[in-house]
């Protein structure tokens, strides 16, 4: 059985819309991160700072959000399922989830780390504004390869489209601006059924019992 650890709108979406996409039976735990629950000794035996997402299938535990929906799209995905059949366009799927995680989320996890996530005594308002123009910058970087048509890699829908809109969704929670182009085709995918499953998942699993 796959159980898939997470907290809602965290980085565990990515993975429980990675699962619903392939049709994958799966267990949900809701993680309390604010009550300390990923801190304590049994969760960071999963994970060695207490974060979230964690996947555990069988005898495998993965974190970082990226690694394990690769692992699943790999393991479980029908050829050309969310994986490009050809090696030479899995390696540009691998490409811009590097590109995603490393230049687009980045900025955007550090206003979110200095608007809520760290203690208030190590937050510094004065980064937000770098931040900001970081994102925009890379967001630029992205618009000078992709239009927002069509899909990032090949003629179908891949992980490298699932983290990239995600990715947005952040991006928009986060008040950024995007071109009206990015802004239509986060839109276009975010209406995946798959990603409305995932959403409910994770709502349904976070509801005291």
């Amino acid at each position: 059985m796959i159980t898939l650890y997470g907290f809602p709108n965290s980085r565990s979406l990515r993975v429980a819309w990675t699962l619903e996409e392939l049709g994958l039976e799966y267990v949900s735990h809701h993680v309390d991160l604010g009550s300390g629950e990923g801190q304590s000794e049994a969760f960071l035996a999963r994970h060695p700072d207490g974060k979230v997402p964690v996947l555990e299938d069988g005898e495998l535990t993965l974190f970082e959000s990226a690694a394990i929906c690769r692992y699943l799209a790999e393991r479980y995905g029908e050829p050309g399922a969310l994986l490009p059949a050809a090696i030479e366009e899995r390696a540009r799927v691998d490409q811009w989830l590097f590109f995603i995680i490393s230049e687009l989320e980045q900025p955007l996890w550090t206003q979110a780390k200095h608007k809520f996530a760290l203690p208030g005594e190590q937050r510094v308002p004065a980064v937000l504004p770098t931040a900001a123009w970081e994102f925009q910058r890379a967001l630029a970087a992205l618009a000078r390869r992709f239009d927002g048509e069509g899909w990032l890699v090949g003629e179908g829908f891949t992980l490298a489209d699932l983290l990239l809109a995600h990715t947005l969704t952040w991006a928009v929670q986060f008040k950024m601006r995007l071109p009206p182009t990015l802004a239509a085709y986060r839109e276009r995918v975010s209406a995946r059924p798959a990603l409305a499953r995932a959403v409910e998942r994770e709502r349904v699993a976070a509801e005291p019992s």
